[in-house]
């Protein structure tokens, strides 16, 4: 059995996770908690039950919510390289995802993602350099705009991130007399 305790601050909001996952054979059983199952007491608000099968599928149930979510996993060989396939399905709100990710080096990734019946869809660049910084330049299709993100890794577990920039952003420079 393996335990994990997740938190996490922002500025407006903060939050809590614990997973509880053991498995058998190869198919590992998760339950996952938010805060929200014990904020005004215990309930099953924030609680996920899940099976999977590591790099096969992935099967959620979210209790409160009575949905079902399926994704199945992939990869193939395209000139040698991985091309890592999903497909998600989430019965709730009746939205399916097809997702691909082309690693063509260990610092570069080409990816993509459509929701099907929409034009939301998005690629997207992923640039690692030094090991520790990943540049991200995307096309949204539905925003019909570029977006850019930057994170850095600060230690093993920890990193910054820029999230995706949405308004023109300037740069100056300040001289000092």
């Amino acid at each position: 059995m393996k335990a994990s305790l997740k938190g996490k601050y922002e500025t407006d909001k903060s939050g809590a996770a614990a997973n509880v996952a053991f498995f058998a054979s190869d198919v590992k059983f998760r339950a996952s908690l938010t805060d929200a199952t014990f904020a005004a007491g215990p309930s099953l608000n924030g609680l996920v039950l899940a099976v999977e099968k590591p790099g096969s599928f992935i099967v959620d149930y979210n209790v409160p919510k009575q949905d079902l979510r399926f994704q199945f996993m992939n990869s193939v060989r395209v000139v040698g390289k991985p091309l890592n396939l999903n497909y998600i399905h989430m019965r709730g709100d009746n939205r399916t995802i097809l997702d691909g990710t082309l690693v063509l080096d260990s610092a570069n990734k080409v990816s993509a993602n459509h929701v099907l019946g929409s034009r939301n869809g998005k690629f997207k660049y992923s640039y690692l350099h030094g090991g520790a910084t990943t540049f991200e330049p995307s096309y949204d299709l539905a925003k019909n705009s570029w977006d850019f993100a930057v994170a850095q890794r600060v230690y093993d577990d920890v990193s910054g991130l820029v999230p995706d920039v949405e308004q023109v952003v300037g740069v100056g420079v300040v001289e000092e007399f």
